[in-house]
């Protein structure tokens, strides 16, 4: 029987390694710096930047969630929240782990960057056929009244994804004109504005997100987190520590089953709670195009869509951010990226083989940690 052992063995790393494209399995393989041909004094100034210049953002991160949004109207945590661990990261290169800093095995809140991981479930809808075309009207899919009135029904797939949609209600308890609404003296008037004509103006919302997170739950019919879980985190390999959460209130029938419709960022609590490493692992597949190993877990043409600026911001596609303007000086343009409250970062280079992952990072010193990470690259 001993005598199969090699040939098993070299068939596994076949399965792991196709086209010279290296895919990890449960462990992680680590590679030196030079063995990438990339400059090990130059990665280690971006890890020394990224593991000393932490996010000043309170530790527990409900404070931290108080002191940045509770000026808003009617403000109140809804989620479950927990106090974050300090700054962590992972460098991927050619698939390898070149670099890394802190607990990559700590679970933290991730916010914004769970849009990103929502963006992934829409995508999935439309491989599946279940969105026949992300330019449709969503009121013909949600027809519960979520999407009433002349403004709501001209919303679209594709508004909900760029921020754009300018969909007004509330929902779950929330004011869309609350979350992120200007100062007290201006409330009356923007309670009362002219709604902009979907598609043509950008507008950072997580009521809206959560709209759309509602509006997938009524396309796919069970459990958003359980969907990720079947068609992406499990087969690219990920933790079983990671949730995906939404509000105490947020509990809404589907098919006689009481189902959480979760959040897609942590504003009010809830989202993604996820450690460095699986979010490494959702930044590789990405970067593979959509690919893991032999199977195509999301179309390709979905993560290219993914990377495209939207009409009404220029930087920003499907819950997505890019590089195209250039904000991060020096960084090469066709880089993208999830991005989240507190210096959360998953950040896609295609054109050098890179992810990095980066937690609780002062925001102002990201492009600083991207940029010697591509010198670095001899």
């Amino acid at each position: 029987m001993k005598i199969f052992y090699p040939l098993i063995f070299s068939i596994f790393l076949f399965c792991y390694e196709i086209s010279g494209q290296y895919y990890p399995s449960q462990e992680w393989e680590r590679k030196s710096a030079s063995s990438l041909n990339m400059s090990q004094p130059l990665l280690d100034s971006a890890i020394n930047i990224a593991s000393q210049n932490e996010n000043a953002v309170n530790r527990d991160l409900r404070i931290a969630i108080i002191e940045a949004f509770s000026r808003e109207p009617y403000f109140e945590i809804l989620g479950e929240t927990k106090e974050r661990g300090g700054p962590a990261g992972l460098i991927i290169k050619d698939g390898y782990i070149v670099g890394e800093w802190g607990d990559i095995k700590h679970v933290d809140m991730t916010f914004s960057v769970a849009k990103s991981y929502l963006s992934t479930v829409a995508g999935l809808a439309l491989d599946k056929k279940l969105i026949h075309n992300i330019d449709d009207k969503v009121y013909e899919y949600v027809w519960d009244g979520t999407f009433d009135g002349s403004h709501n029904k001209k919303i679209t797939w594709d508004h909900l994804l760029t921020q754009s949609s300018d969909w007004s209600g509330q929902q779950f308890g929330l004011y869309d004109w609350a979350d992120r609404s200007p100062r007290e003296g201006e409330i009356d008037d923007w309670r009362a504005r002219k709604l902009y004509e979907p598609g043509t103006h950008y507008k950072y919302n997580d009521v809206r997100v959560n709209v759309l997170a509602y509006s997938l739950l009524q396309v796919w019919r069970k459990p958003l987190p359980q969907v990720l879980k079947e068609k992406i985190m499990d087969p690219i390999g990920a933790s079983t520590t990671w949730r995906w959460l939404g509000y105490h209130n947020s509990y809404v029938n589907v098919d006689g089953i009481k189902v959480q419709s979760v959040s897609g960022g942590g504003h009010f609590g809830g989202g993604i709670f996820i450690n460095t490493l699986d979010h490494a692992r959702f930044g590789l597949l990405f970067l593979r195009n959509g690919k893991w190993v032999e199977k195509q877990l999301i179309s390709k043409d979905w993560v290219k869509s993914v990377q495209k600026s939207s009409k009404a911001k220029s930087d920003y596609g499907y819950l997505w951010w890019n590089n195209s303007q250039g904000s991060w000086e020096g960084v090469s343009k066709e880089v993208y990226y999830a991005a989240g409250f507190g210096g959360n970062y998953i950040i896609i280079d295609e054109a050098n083989d890179l992810v990095i992952v980066s937690r609780w990072i002062d925001n102002s010193k990201i492009d600083d940690v991207v940029r010697l990470v591509q010198n670095s690259i001899k």
